[in-house]
């Protein structure tokens, strides 16, 4: 699968992470990433935030390579966008390319998501 990398802000030199390009990202890798509920969790913790945040802000109950791993999952299959700040590693959820290929998409699972949390809350 061709992809692009990140170039907006990006020195000489600096690492860049690969990425889908949006005609390439498919709904059945969209909705495989999505499964996890740690994966889900961090697409979740990104919407609410409205801004790109470090791996460091999204705290999960796994390991630090496990979490790498989920990060990994979403970003090759265009659910979110990496890059470098520095020593850091920002993410950003990929919701305008999401809308483009599959309106309603990303909406529907964080109302679900919700949903759920609220339903199992209750118990």
């Amino acid at each position: 699968m061709p992809t692009e990398t990140p170039s907006a802000g990006t020195a000489t030199g600096a690492r860049a992470l690969e990425h889908p390009r949006c005609e390439d990202i498919r709904l059945a890798e969209v909705l495989h990433a999505l499964a996890d509920p740690m994966r889900l969790r961090i697409v979740c913790r990104l919407a609410a935030a409205h801004t790109d945040l470090n791996c460091a802000d999204i705290e999960l109950p796994v390991s630090r390579s496990t979490c790498t791993h989920h990060f990994r999952v979403l970003r090759e299959n265009g659910v979110i966008r990496q890059s470098y700040r520095g020593t850091a590693k920002m993410n950003a959820l990929r919701t305008e390319d999401l809308d483009a290929l599959f309106p309603g998409l990303i909406d529907g699972v964080l109302r679900a998501a919700d949903l759920q949390a609220e339903r199992l809350g209750a118990h």
